[in-house]
């Protein structure tokens, strides 16, 4: 571990549960406990703090990236039904966006709110054939407090993971791949030079633009830019091949934070939110971290 990870990191990783298919998708909740998905699986799972399970929603529909809207209330990238879901007080769940530009979406991964309650969600156009798919691009979408729905950008690849600055004047992107061609490479351990991390300028109005590369992630091993969160200093984490990169707000890479499984996505959270939770493969780990992460925005 190299000398600046090591003054991110306060611990080293806890193991709490395995066995899994597929990790993703972890989730802090204010009551004290994490939610995260098993996507192989199709289960939603709680889990306490020192590891103890029990289903929390079961099937999940292929539910992979996760939070809370500024009411609080559980809001779901339910890929295999192509849209997202907001879950009700009562326990049932509403779509709250289906479509784009008159046609259904890709297969939503991710999503992450604003404080003035806008969510963002990344729609990759990945794992549909030619005749299921109906957007001929792959983009991040945008539903107002209002409930509105908009396309905020196509200027993206594939895109997966998505964060927001401290100041939310900057959202990330991170950009899996470019095509079938970067799979091919990876599975010959050829480096992949699609692997990166996008930024974008989000105005007043919540629209984007200025669309950059903030940094790249070219590696040949295993992992791909996937989950990624920010901490209340401005550091990007986001995982990737060997494990979860973490760069300052510059973009300058300080290093790997290197777990037992390859990470697919992380979450903050603990009364302090100085907790990390990282959803890896079959397990999941935590870890404590010296810089506190930024809060999912609440009334």
């Amino acid at each position: 571990m190299s000398d600046q990870i090591a003054n991110i990191t306060d611990s080293p990783a806890e193991k709490l549960a395995g066995g899994f298919g597929f990790t993703e998708g972890p989730l802090w909740h204010p009551d004290g406990h994490w939610l995260f998905v098993d996507i192989r699986k199709l289960q939603i799972h709680k889990m306490s703090t020192s590891g103890q399970l029990e289903t929390f929603r079961d099937p999940s529909f292929g539910t992979n990236g996760m939070t809370f809207d500024k009411q609080g209330n559980l809001v779901i990238c339910e890929s295999d039904n192509r849209q997202i879901m907001r879950r009700q007080a009562d326990g049932s769940y509403t779509a709250i966006a289906t479509h784009a530009d008159g046609n259904q979406l890709n297969r939503p991964n991710d999503i992450v709110g604003r404080s003035d309650g806008t969510l963002y969600f990344t729609d990759p156009g990945g794992r549909l054939t030619e005749e299921e798919r109906k957007l001929d691009y792959s983009g991040v979408h945008i539903i107002s407090p209002d409930g509105a729905n908009s396309v905020g950008t196509t200027e993206t690849e594939y895109p997966n993971g998505l964060a927001f600055s401290p100041d939310e004047r900057i959202l990330y992107v991170a950009i899996t791949r470019l095509d079938s061609r970067c799979l091919e490479e990876k599975e010959k351990h050829q480096m992949c030079e699609h692997q990166l991390i996008r930024a974008f300028d989000v105005a007043a109005d919540g629209t984007l633009s200025n669309n950059r590369v903030f940094a790249t992630m070219y590696s040949a091993e295993d992992g791909v830019p996937d989950g990624m969160k920010v901490d209340v200093e401005g550091n990007i984490y986001c995982t990737g091949s060997e494990g979860c990169w973490v760069f300052d707000a510059s973009g300058k890479h300080l290093g790997i934070i290197k777990l037992p499984e390859i990470p697919a996505n992380c979450a903050w959270g603990g009364p302090d939110n100085r907790t990390m939770l990282f959803t890896a493969r079959t397990s999941v780990f935590s870890m404590r971290m010296k810089i506190p992460g930024t809060a999912i925005p609440r009334d």
